[in-house]
């Protein structure tokens, strides 16, 4: 009789875990996996964007072709199989192989990503990367908070017929002293909000960018900026609005003519900013480099637009230890160090600045089908 309620005993405590079991297996997964999953996809693909932006400018440096390919879905995939079983055998007690009691359980948990990569290419999104960055787009980013040196020192190729520093066909032109000093003058105008910009419908529906000078409640010191800044750009005096027009060349009187950058341009202007091997550059692997600041010029070493909008992307042999963004590429590692916040900075405004490229909307996206489970 002991032996039966022992057994009784067995199988109800087999049956209670099954049931546990049963139960675990009809809840969701689901929802635990969110706060994981979020942020972790997010951390990683936008440390993979870092590293492909920055392995494109490096290739760039070596006359090599940049390549560009976008995650265009995750989807996570979870599936979770439980299962218990029991067995047993009630015997007399005079039986010789007795009672006999078994149990097993087994649990299989499978975690199948599914993550799709378009490669960025086709007419429409060359072009996009080879035409000028619309000039109202830049000075929509100085209407937002960004600082004006920075932002126009690294789109624009020259204001009103003043040049900044260029990088095209592979030669360095170092940027005209007006062009600095109108970048110098636009961020100390910008800070005490005697510069903005608008948008204007015309007659034909049309939209114009309208950037504007203010003079009311503006201390002396201020408005002869202003006046400086009218006479680097050769602006009239007596107007107060100027429409921003894409031109290399100086502009009608009511215009500001803004020769801008392609993304492609600016991308080659951080290029020359990058330590290259003097062995490549000698073998004609790659592009020299950019002349190093002098530090006579000033207390942190930089000079001219290079003060302004100052890139620093290092070599060596040795993968870095502390670093924004690292890639290995032609035996060397290339990297931004991570306390280096004005090349961090340059490299979140191109996340910016290749959002407003034209997306390849009429391109067909892939077709994912995810079995249930």
């Amino acid at each position: 009789m002991m032996r039966l309620c022992s057994l009784i005993h067995g199988l109800s405590l087999c049956l209670a875990v099954a049931s546990l079991a049963l139960f675990a297996g009809c809840s969701s997964i689901g929802p635990g996996t969110v706060n994981r999953d979020r942020f972790d996809y997010s951390s990683a693909i936008a440390d993979s964007w870092k590293q492909q932006t920055l392995l494109n400018i490096v290739k760039m440096r070596y006359l090599d072709l940049p390549v560009f390919v976008d995650v265009s879905s995750v989807v996570a995939g979870y599936s979770l199989q439980t299962g218990l079983t029991g067995s047993g055998t009630l015997s007399t007690e005079s039986a010789v192989q007795g009672n006999f009691l078994s149990g097993t359980g087994q649990a299989i948990y499978t975690d199948r990503p599914t993550i799709t990569y378009t490669p960025l290419t086709g007419q429409k999104f060359l072009r996009s990367l080879l035409t000028p960055i619309d000039p109202k787009n830049i000075f929509f980013m100085l209407q937002s908070g960004y600082a004006a040196d920075f932002v126009l020192a690294l789109t624009v190729e020259s204001l009103n017929g003043l040049h900044n520093r260029s990088t095209t066909a592979g030669t360095i032109r170092e940027a005209d002293p007006g062009f600095i000093r109108v970048l110098q003058l636009m961020r100390e105008v910008q800070a005490a909000g005697a510069v903005g910009v608008r948008v204007q419908e015309n007659k034909d529906k049309t939209e114009t960018a309208v950037m504007f000078f203010r003079r009311d409640n503006l201390p002396p010191e201020m408005l002869d900026k202003i006046a400086e800044i009218r006479s680097l750009l050769k602006l009239p005096a007596d107007r107060q609005q100027f429409k921003l027009v894409y031109s290399p060349t100086v502009g009608a009187e009511d215009e500001l003519t803004v020769g801008s950058r392609s993304m492609l341009l600016i991308m080659a202007a951080m290029a020359s900013y990058a330590e290259v091997p003097p062995a490549d550059v000698t073998a004609g692997r790659a592009l020299a480099s950019a002349p190093a600041a002098n530090d006579a010029d000033g207390a942190d070493g930089l000079n001219g637009v290079d003060r302004l909008h100052p890139v620093r992307i290092q070599c060596s042999s040795k993968k870095p230890v502390s670093a924004f963004a690292a890639v290995h590429y032609h035996d060397q590692w290339f990297w931004v160090d991570d306390n280096d916040w004005r090349t961090k900075r340059a490299f979140t405004s191109i996340m910016f600045l290749f959002t407003m490229m034209d997306a390849p909307g009429d391109e067909k996206l892939p077709l994912i089908t995810i079995p249930a489970q």
